[in-house]
């Protein structure tokens, strides 16, 4: 009953570039939902690289990725290489604004959860041309962009999103409130 799956690169074993494109792939034919990557290897330990992607995009439901390599080369490199209809996210808050001006076409959050209002409407500006507008909420949204991060997400958003009335501060182990 989902309408897509997030799927994230296998972590532990470190595979090849050739092992991320067969599990991908994989799980690709056995599916018919659209399928978004997701690229974060300061958790994974596993960087799936430009051209391994440019390979995934080619497969009729792999239609994105969440891009959270840190690295705007690469993710340049990846969008050149996939092209206009293979759809790039950031991944990462602190890079959104500069995703975009690459050719990204948006952002899964962490910032969001505690400001969609401001984070919906960084990327209308940005959509509608009114570029230096949009980069000026994305400059005051950083120090936010940072707070979310000072423990090991969830445990900040969450902590947040507590305190806000959003939610109750629980965390399963291993992790804790800060």
């Amino acid at each position: 009953g989902v309408d897509g799956s997030l799927q994230v690169a296998p972590y532990y074993n470190k595979p090849t570039q050739e092992g991320l494109y067969r599990h991908f792939k994989t799980i690709a034919e056995a599916v018919e939902i659209p399928i978004i990557l997701y690229n974060v290897p300061g958790r994974t330990a596993v960087n799936i690289l430009p051209e391994t992607v440019a390979r995934l995009s080619k497969i009729k439901n792999i239609v994105g990725i969440k891009e959270a390599c840190g690295n705007l080369d690469q993710i340049k490199k990846l969008i050149d290489l996939c092209g206009p209809d293979f759809t790039v996210l950031s991944g990462e808050d602190a890079q959104n604004y500069d995703i975009l001006e690459l050719g990204g076409c948006g952002s899964i959050s962490v910032t969001a959860n505690i400001v969609p209002s401001r984070m919906a409407k960084m990327w209308d500006l940005f959509a509608s041309g009114k570029k230096s507008e949009a980069k000026k909420i994305h400059d005051e949204l950083m120090p936010l962009h940072g707070a979310v991060f000072f423990e090991t997400n969830p445990v900040p958003v969450k902590t947040s999103l507590a305190l806000m009335g959003k939610c109750r501060e629980e965390f399963r182990l291993p992790l804790c409130e800060m």
